[in-house]
């Protein structure tokens, strides 16, 4: 029974997204407060719905409820809690009401926390919101539904995909989510800008919180996601240009370049139309991540390879809100030209225009490498690939561009500025940069790229610790009268600081593992040795496993390298249920980087069995992650600053 009320649930939230919808848009069309009041309200009822809704497809798998079909194709009795409440997103269905319960605590959250933006914007807001739930619920009622029933239950269902039973991967969704649907409500933010005509600074200042928001969880979300990705799969690697990888990464350079537009608009009124049409771009690219990863058009070890039937809904639902704000844009954008913002060629604008275009051409770069063997397949009829040497040759060349731009952009001053007078407060910073650059170019005396490549992260560094010393006048004064100015900075400019800083680390480290990284794959029969990297690694032993889902082989390893020893055990595991390997590889982390072992299939040579070792030493890949925490970290800190909490002054509503 409890089954049927989550299914009924749904369509209780179809038709209070619907009242949302339409009570906003008229409210926002005739400025009737009674119809505002209803579209807040009937978005809390949407939200609670669709919660209860998701609580109940959680129930089902914790009960082991395989009358569910969604419970039966995904779940398993011996699998562990965490992994059976997982299980409820770990599939394309629960993924997809999961989209929608995110959406939809977004609208209920404008609804209760957007009590300082203009009358007709909120309402309008809530209105588009509230007609992007209704789509999406929609779509899960009619053509996804995870409340299916079996007529004969199995005994025992057919277990989670194992690669996803994963701690960081049961935690990866609902963050990615937090930030891909949350950029659906910056999107109604700025269709409700344009249908209002009110596209200005103060449009910008309630647009920005939300932005970071979605900008944050997204941020932890990719980085959760990569990190899963190094340690499970087993490649040695942090990125491979995966299509899913590059679904949510497009987003994450197009809600950068709105953030950093975003703050132009905010401060100078400048970039307006700019900043919609990235708002648009964004979540769009955020749709069509969501068909790619849901259509079955492409093939990823996390994509759900599903009937392109449901696809086409997903691309229809994509259609209607990319093409319907893009026409609006088209409509209304020449009306937001302004002269209020004008500034000269050499200044912060400048800059921060740099910055989007090179992270907008970046965006499309991506987005043409994935979406090329798509169409080169449907055009030519056979396989097409595209691969990392592409990504690399065309990505890499845009962000460096973008990160020599970015110390400066923080120096230059709002509306004018003279470059000299701006570029010789980092004169030593870029001799130190250069001076990094050489050192490493006659270290690596093979890779001058990688020189050019960690000289750039140095140049970052530097110039983020010099731009907040001189905000505190540290070395201007006594420190302690530094350290008070510490204090009293704002949450913003430290989080701004931490960003940068996080930026700078993750580009050397990401140069260094990338460059410096060796591999090599050796068999190995019980007894024998090898040396790899200046480690002696020796086979000890190879014992059996067992979970309470999986059974496997694990390889005992003695490690040495000079003083220093330890074991390792990297591991294969099997999935009866799923009818699946997996890899658990084995990792000794130091300062500076780590030893990475798979273990992989064994053979039979003279009679022994000879089992293989992939064995990888990846330098600096702790600081690589660090970096990115360190980024997101830096978004926290700004989304808490208190002057993102006071929003432009609230116009006066007649009843």
């Amino acid at each position: 029974m409890i089954i049927e009320l989550g299914h009924f649930a749904l369509f209780i939230a179809l038709a209070a997204a619907l009242l949302q919808a339409i009570s906003g848009l008229y409210a926002g069309h005739t400025r009737n407060l009674t119809y505002s009041n209803m579209a807040n309200g009937a978005s809390d009822v949407a939200f609670i719905a669709v919660i209860f809704s998701f609580f109940v497809l959680v129930y089902a798998y914790l009960t082991s409820d395989f009358s569910v079909k969604n419970v039966a194709e995904n779940s398993h009795t011996l699998k562990p809690l965490i992994y059976k409440i997982a299980g409820a997103w770990g599939n394309h269905e629960g993924s997809m009401l999961l989209w929608v319960v995110v959406a939809a605590g977004y609208g209920s959250s404008l609804a209760h926390f957007g009590k300082s933006l203009s009358f007709g914007l909120k309402a309008r807001a809530m209105g588009i919101q509230g007609l992007i739930i209704a789509a999406v619920v929609g779509y899960v009622v009619f053509a996804s539904n995870p409340f299916l029933r079996l007529d004969t239950p199995p005994l025992q269902g057919n277990d989670l995909n194992p690669l996803l039973q994963d701690p960081a991967l049961a935690i990866h969704p609902p963050f990615l989510y937090l930030g891909y649907v949350g950029l659906s409500l910056v999107y109604s933010l700025a269709i409700a800008g344009l249908m209002e005509g009110k596209i200005d600074a103060a449009w910008a200042r309630w647009l920005r919180p939300w932005v970071l928001a979605s900008w944050v969880f997204l941020t932890i979300g990719i980085l959760l996601g990569a990190y899963w990705a190094y340690y499970e799969l087993g490649w040695g690697g942090w990125w491979f240009w995966d299509p899913v990888e590059n679904a949510s990464f497009m987003p994450w350079l197009l809600a950068t370049a709105l953030l950093h537009s975003a703050i132009v608009t905010e401060k100078r009124g400048a970039l307006a139309a700019w900043t919609v049409l990235l708002s648009i771009l964004a979540f769009s690219l955020s749709l069509l991540g969501t068909f790619l990863v849901r259509s079955g058009v492409i093939t990823s070890v996390h994509a759900f390879a599903l009937d392109p039937g449901r696809g086409i809904w997903i691309l229809m639902i994509l259609a209607f809100f990319t093409g319907g704000g893009l026409l609006l844009y088209g409509l209304k954008g020449a009306k937001m030209a302004s002269d209020k913002g004008l500034f000269a060629p050499i200044s912060r604008e400048t800059a921060l225009i740099l910055n989007n275009l090179f992270l907008v051409v970046a965006c499309f770069t991506i987005l043409v490498g994935t979406l090329y063997p798509l169409v080169g397949e449907a055009i030519y009829g056979r396989a097409i690939s595209v691969g990392a040497p592409y990504f690399n040759a065309v990505f890499t060349p845009l962000m460096s561009v973008i990160l020599l731009v970015l110390p400066l952009a923080t120096m230059l001053s709002w509306k004018r500025a003279v470059l000299v007078t701006s570029s010789k407060k980092l004169v030593w910073v870029a001799l130190v940069a250069i001076l990094g650059g050489l050192l490493v170019a006659f270290l690596a005396k093979n890779k001058p790229m990688s020189a050019v490549g960690i000289a750039i992260g140095i140049w970052v560094i530097l110039a983020a610790i010099f731009e907040i010393s001189n905000r505190i006048g540290l070395g201007k004064m006594p420190l302690v009268q530094s350290l008070k100015r510490l204090q009293g900075l704002r949450l913003m400019a430290i989080g701004m600081f931490l960003a940068h800083l996080g930026v700078g680390i993750f580009t050397i480290s990401a140069v260094i593992e990338t460059s410096f990284k060796t591999e090599t794959t050796k068999g190995l029969a019980s007894g024998e040795s090898v040396v790899f990297g200046g480690y002696k690694i020796k086979l000890d032993a190879i014992e059996a496993s067992e979970g309470p889902n999986y059974y496997g082989d694990k390889a005992i390893l003695s490690v040495r390298r000079r003083n220093d020893a330890f074991a390792m055990s990297p591991e294969r595991r099997y999935y009866p249920a799923a009818k699946m390997p997996t890899t658990e590889v084995a990792r000794h982390t130091n300062a500076f980087g780590e030893l990475y072992i798979a273990l992989g299939e064994p053979s039979i040579v003279d009679g022994r069995a000879v089992w293989t070792l992939r064995l990888y030493e990846n330098p600096m890949i702790g600081w690589l992650f660090g970096g990115c925490m360190i980024i997101a970290l830096g978004g926290v800190l700004s989304l808490l600053d208190r002057g993102l909490r006071i929003g432009a002054p609230k116009a006066k509503v007649k009843p």
